[in-house]
């Protein structure tokens, strides 16, 4: 898809990842940055991808309740461990978006220096 645009958001939330033994690694938190990245084929009616504040009002309501939390406690993350990978997993499953636009990416830091990636397997919507 030729278009694509991006917000970056960002919340603090605290997690303890469950191990491959089954224990709980230490708790601990990050500061935690997420970019969304829609594209589209084609630009709609009045030239766009989709609206950039709609894109961060989407963003902003699965991020929102993630802020100040322990992720492991919440419902989202009740099966599903709550490492980078997931919680982008988490954002790109929960983002509603326009017909005309698809999810190409959501890339999630727990730090400067790392960070996780989740694109859908085709461009489509979720």
């Amino acid at each position: 898809m030729p278009f694509e645009i991006t917000t970056i958001r960002s919340f603090s939330a605290a997690h303890q990842l469950v191990l491959y033994d089954g224990s709980l690694e230490p708790l601990h938190g990050h500061n935690w940055k997420v970019k969304v990245t829609v594209a589209a084929d084609n630009l709609d009616a009045i030239g766009v991808v989709m609206d950039f504040h709609e894109l961060e009002r989407s963003v902003d309501a699965i991020v929102g309740p993630m802020h100040n939390c322990h992720l492991n406690e919440l419902p989202a993350f009740a099966k599903l461990n709550p490492s980078a990978e997931n919680v982008a997993f988490h954002i790109a499953t929960a983002l509603r978006l326009p017909p005309s636009a698809a999810l190409a990416s959501v890339e999630i830091w727990e730090t400067d220096g790392n960070s996780a990636v989740y694109r859908p397997r085709a461009h489509k919507p979720i």
